[in-house]
């Protein structure tokens, strides 16, 4: 039976157990990255000990051996996000290697002069930046829904720029600086009714939610394994196979090819057609791992412990004189930005850090959402399902006693 111990679950990430400057670490920087489970790196560790080999090219045990691994861990995490069938998760380094993947070749197949895409008014720079650059070669354009103060999407908005029939839509699920959940589903569900193919920037998500690609109807779905448990350097992309099968191939090299010829070259199938050059194997069998890990307890009562993180800071942290949140949406997830006034965001998690808590400071790749808020960053907290009610009592004080060496 699944349980959720937060005891044992920090005893798997020794990482925590450290004092910095004399004090315990708070570790508040999981939208950055998540710590990683001892699972998780023992299993990378074990696979460079006894299978570390190229795949698929190989007959000799070990090479028949890694790449057995290797595809187990896409039915895995095929299964975990509910794709139809596993050939429809192509690997990549993340998230960002994820949109520039679509950006590049996706847009080939779809974007001529002219045409528009459709982003967020709160975009990551990794799921915005990509689609300028490709609209800019092509003299298309670009589309930004708008937000409100409290950071939701204008959704009546967006039913006016799909009335303008852009080929892509692009969006976050839930905002790397706002924690807004945006409503993505209905969202996809309207672009939909223009046959408008929907890709949905899982960075933020995936460790905080159940993912199910098939219910949202999403086209794809994008994710960075270090978000969620698992190594560096890994990551996915969810595709459904007629799309796939459409596009172009994003990189050139060994594996994606089936025939080659100084006269032609011909493709292999999907989703090899994506994987160019060596995989990293070893991060796969990671993120295999982590994904195991997050199956393995229950994550209603993981979300419920996230839910009381969330809410628990942002009512401590409003009793502060001068805090300003940013970022108010009724449905967030995650993490909380804010700034107390009269402190520049660096200056207080600088003074925050020497008290042995890690945040994030500054626009946090979101340049556009610091100009629309006319701020220079913010200080955002972000929270795992290791943390505690005790550790965000440590960094209330640590706001507190920061705010008033800073005034």
């Amino acid at each position: 039976m699944k349980n959720f111990d937060i005891e044992e679950v920090r005893k798997q990430f020794p990482v925590l157990d450290q004092k910095i400057y004399g004090r315990q670490l708070v570790y508040f920087d999981n939208a950055a990255t998540t710590q990683k489970p001892l699972c998780v790196i023992e299993r990378e560790r074990d696979y460079y000990l006894n299978e570390n080999c190229n795949i698929h090219r190989g007959v000799h045990y070990l090479s028949q051996m890694a790449t057995e691994a290797y595809e187990n861990a896409r039915k895995t995490v095929a299964t975990f996000v509910n794709a139809r069938k596993s050939e429809e998760i192509v690997f990549t380094r993340g998230t960002t290697e994820s949109l520039n993947l679509l950006a590049t070749s996706l847009g080939q197949l779809l974007i001529n002069k002219g045409d528009k895409v459709v982003v967020s008014a709160m975009e990551h720079h990794s799921n915005m930046v990509p689609w300028q650059q490709m609209l800019i070669r092509e003299g298309g354009e670009l589309l930004v829904i708008k937000m409100d103060e409290n950071g939701v999407l204008d959704l009546n908005h967006y039913a006016e720029l799909l009335k303008q029939r852009p080929k892509v839509v692009s969006i976050a699920h839930i905002s790397n600086t706002l924690a807004t959940v945006n409503p993505v589903k209905e969202m996809i569900r309207m672009a939909h009714e223009y046959d408008i193919p929907v890709i949905i920037d899982g960075a933020q998500s995936m460790a905080h939610q159940v993912i199910d690609v098939q219910d949202l109807d999403c086209d794809f779905y994008v994710f960075s394994g270090h978000k969620m448990y698992a190594p560096m350097g890994i990551g996915g992309l969810y595709g459904k196979m007629e799309w796939l099968e459409k596009m172009p191939p994003y990189q050139f090299g060994g594996e994606m090819v089936d025939k080659v010829s100084f006269e032609k070259t011909t493709f292999n199938k999907v989703p090899f057609k994506f994987e160019a050059g060596t995989p990293n194997v070893g991060a796969a069998l990671g993120l295999e791992t982590a994904v195991k890990f997050i199956q393995s307890l229950d994550r209603q009562e993981v979300e419920r412990h996230e839910d009381m993180l969330l809410n628990y800071a942002t009512e401590q942290l409003a009793k502060i004189d001068g805090i300003r949140f940013i970022g108010r949406a009724p449905r967030r997830n995650g993490l909380v930005s804010f700034l107390v006034d009269g402190i520049h965001p660096y200056d207080l998690g600088t003074i925050i850090d020497k008290m042995g808590v890690a945040v994030r400071t500054g626009h946090h790749c979101a340049e556009p959402v610091m100009t629309f808020f006319g701020i220079p960053g913010t200080v955002r907290a972000s929270f795992a399902m290791y943390n505690t009610k005790e550790e965000i009592d440590i960094f209330i004080k640590a706001v507190e006693k920061a705010t008033l060496m800073l005034r």
